[in-house]
């Protein structure tokens, strides 16, 4: 995995460009209904390359990423996070350019989805909807919709159609020759200013396993012309917004059959919501990063050691797998995930540093996530600025004992030194370092050499009663 440097570096120039006309209205869109989604820096960065163009323009003059992390007060690192976020979430498209000794870059910058695509995307509304909740929600869909204040119902269109308002004059018309018909073609390396319609987005259909669905699906109920392009991009994009696998989704696509054999989105979206909502009381998912952010990856290159080997582990996997992998496979009750995304998004901790946390604090309470007990240590680690999962597992050491104490409450050192952690395949071997103080191998060895003395003294002993030992 690359890091944000290997990317990007400052003197490395770039340029904006809009891939359609940026109007007023969005900046509303954004503000509403896309910030609350990928934070206040995503946003800034968006709003300043969209500054760097001029009015009414689709292309900017090339500037430094030097002279951008001056103007937002942001490291390279911050400003390239952002710059993932914008991509994965369909707002900027990169294209880049190696030359011999330099790198330059275009930012093309898409325009958001309308209000109405939005709301009806079923993928990011959802999350919207889990992020603000219902009251905020329903605000921000009063504020993007307008009431139809007069019906046309009652009323008969007189609209006057072109024909019968102009008429072609023939007399005197221009001449149509060659010079006329080049000024009637778009010349060469020019586009014209306008703005085509923003597509939603699209989950590749390649996460999904279609094989696997269509081989449980009776062909005589469910023929496979039903599986259309569209029906399979609502699949894919439903498959990765509630975690359905081919088995599930299999009757959840009989339950959208028409009598027509046709398959209705509309019903197969809400019969995907019903069944998640069904497995999770009446929950429905959020949005956040699928893994550690590839900018604070610190183990980049092919593990070699145990330890390197956790360390990339911690990194690639998210949050929840981590639960479901430590559990054996079963998954992760909605109490722990709950814990988990509150200190994500209240604690702003990176999904690398929250599986250390899970997994240290696992050990530390018999394979338990104690609400207080994570959240104490997840603002520790938040007032400490920990970014990567290596950074995460030093401090864990280095306040172990500090650690310890929190989780006792009351309780003094030396009855809480007598709990033991519980082992597991799925906890890491640094834990045994963390399990036992510092001093530990010091007391070890003085036991030892205490026992050693002790038998020695008891076969002199046993040597003077029998008479083989004299002075």
């Amino acid at each position: 995995m690359a890091q944000h440097w290997q990317e990007m570096l400052p003197i490395d120039r770039y340029a904006v460009a809009a891939s359609g006309l940026l109007h007023e209205y969005d900046r509303k869109v954004l503000t509403f209904l896309y910030q609350p989604l990928i934070g206040s820096t995503c946003f800034s960065l968006y709003m300043t390359l969209w500054a760097e163009l001029e009015e009414n323009r689709l292309w900017s003059s090339s500037n430094s990423h030097h002279s951008l992390m001056n103007f937002m007060e942001l490291g390279l690192n911050d400003i390239y996070r952002a710059r993932v976020k914008l991509e994965g979430i369909g707002l900027l498209k990169v294209y880049e350019k190696k030359d011999e000794d330099s790198r330059s870059f275009i930012y093309e910058l898409i325009p958001p989805l309308s209000p109405e695509q939005f709301f009806l995307d079923g993928l990011l509304n959802i999350y919207l909807y889990r992020k603000i909740g219902k009251n905020q929600y329903l605000r921000l869909k009063r504020f993007f919709t307008e009431e139809n204040v007069q019906s046309k119902v009652e009323y008969t269109e007189v609209t006057k159609a072109f024909q019968d308002v102009y008429m072609s004059e023939h007399l005197g018309a221009i001449a149509y020759d060659s010079e006329t018909e080049q000024i009637m073609k778009t010349s060469d390396g020019q586009t014209f200013i306008g703005r085509l319609d923003r597509e939603s987005i699209q989950i590749s259909q390649t996460i999904f396993n279609f094989e696997l669905l269509e081989a449980g699906l009776n062909e005589s109920l469910v023929p496979k012309k039903a599986l259309t392009n569209n029906v399979k991009n609502a699949v894919s994009n439903l498959a990765f917004l509630y975690g359905i696998d081919p088995i599930q989704m299999k009757n959840i696509v009989i339950s959208a059959i028409t009598a027509e054999n046709e398959i209705n989105i509309e019903e197969l979206r809400k019969s995907a919501r019903d069944w998640y909502q069904f497995q999770n009381y009446d929950q429905l998912p959020s949005l956040i990063d699928r893994t550690q952010p590839v900018a604070n990856q610190t183990q980049t290159k092919e593990p070699e050691t145990k330890e390197e080997e956790l360390l990339r582990y911690l990194e690639i996997t998210s949050p929840r797998q981590l639960l479901k992998d430590i559990s054996g496979g079963a998954e992760p009750s909605k109490a722990d995930l709950q814990i988990i995304e509150d200190v994500m998004f209240q604690q702003k901790l990176l999904p690398g540093v929250v599986n250390v946390l899970i997994q240290y604090v696992m050990l530390k309470s018999d394979m338990k996530l104690t609400k207080g007990y994570v959240e104490k240590i997840a603002g520790h680690w938040a007032r400490k600025k920990i970014k990567t999962a290596k950074e995460a597992i030093d401090l864990a050491k280095n306040e172990h004992r500090q650690y310890m104490e929190w989780a006792d409450g009351k309780k003094t050192p030396k009855t809480s030194g007598k709990k033991k952690p519980i082992r597991t395949e799925m906890l890491p071997d640094w834990f045994d370092e963390t399990a036992n103080p510092p001093i530990s191998p010091v007391k070890k060895d003085n036991n030892e050499e205490l026992e050693l003395k002790k038998r020695e003294l008891e076969e002199t002993l046993k040597k003077l009663r029998s008479g083989e030992v004299t002075e």
